[in-house]
């Protein structure tokens, strides 16, 4: 793994200037938390990338499983954080939209564990059936696995179009398993195996069991704390309105509070309440018919028509 190199960070700077021309208000706050934690971090590490990267010998054989949760906090340079932070920014703000801001919280936490226990448990394996103790070395830091599993939950909340994949178009539904391979062969030094650990993970919850647990361990938390029932919601210009809160994802995301105007139109359609309003104004003129309405307002012939109509209904 290369060490980090100081002075000017480039890739920093571009990923500031990104930010700032999205807007900062225009950031859900998930997103934008997950994107200040691994700026500070990379600026002001916990530990050194050695002892904060993730492998089956430092965790599972020495027992430091603090890597867990530093390993994708922390990047090998300001590109390795630029092109892993850019990427969040965009899905976090598409996804975080749609699911609400707590559940996305919950889904980054979650999917941060767990794609390193399914690396640690595909080097594991690739160790064993290849009959080659050097996987168990492998030293994975980054968030990019964690970036993999919500791709796969972008590309099952939008399952249509494609995406253009090295110059190929490749269906939504394919892009993590494209964008996987082309990764791999354009820069071998990334970790394949935790890429793959994060699509594993996203599968998990698109069609496993994850979002099942994840709901029921939510449901006992909801319980004892209480949930807001309401969330804002954000738009390209910021906050915009508040939807119902689905904590797990369902339909219906992005909708706006129906709004009510029954106290003002006695629930009346548009068609109705013009029918009330020229019953009320035949009964206040009597069957005076030729004093035109008031304020200058004149019937058209079809209309008028239709006044006499009503005016012989309400004498029946």
């Amino acid at each position: 793994m290369q060490r980090r190199s100081r002075g000017l960070h480039a890739g920093l700077i571009l990923l500031l200037s990104q930010i700032f021309q999205v807007g900062v208000n225009n950031i859900p706050p998930v997103t934008l938390a997950t994107l200040a934690v691994n700026i500070w971090f990379f600026l002001s590490p916990l530990k050194p990338l050695l002892s904060s990267c993730l492998s089956v010998e430092t965790c599972y054989q020495e027992r430091e499983w603090q890597r867990l949760l530093l390993s994708p906090l922390h990047h090998a340079d300001d590109w390795h954080l630029y092109f892993n932070m850019v990427s969040m920014l965009w899905k976090g703000m598409q996804l975080e939209r749609r699911l609400g801001s707590r559940w996305f919280a919950y889904i980054i936490t979650t999917f941060s564990l767990l794609t390193g226990v399914v690396y640690l448990f595909l080097e594991t394996a690739l160790a064993e059936f290849m009959d080659e103790p050097g996987f168990r070395s492998n030293c994975a830091v980054g968030f990019s696995g964690v970036l993999f599993a919500l791709k796969v939950l972008s590309n099952h909340y939008c399952p249509g179009g494609f995406v253009n994949v090295v110059g190929f178009p490749v269906p939504n539904r394919f892009a993590c398993w494209a964008e996987l391979v082309a990764i791999h062969l354009i820069s071998p030094g990334t970790s394949f195996a935790g890429h793959l650990a994060g699509i594993l993970v996203g599968l998990m919850y698109t069609h496993g069991p994850l979002k099942k647990l994840m709901e029921m361990c939510a449901g006992i938390f909801s319980f004892n704390t209480g949930y807001p029932r309401q969330q804002h919601y954000f738009h390209n210009s910021g906050y915009s309105g508040h939807q119902g809160y689905y904590p797990y994802g369902r339909e219906g995301y992005r909708e706006e509070a129906p709004r009510t105007y029954d106290a003002y139109t006695a629930g009346l359609s548009e068609e109705e309440q013009l029918e009330r309003a020229l019953r009320a104004s035949l009964w206040d003129q009597g069957n005076s018919r030729s004093v035109p309405p008031s304020y200058g307002f004149r019937l058209s012939p079809e209309e008028e028509m239709r006044r006499r109509r009503l005016h012989r209904f309400d004498q029946q």
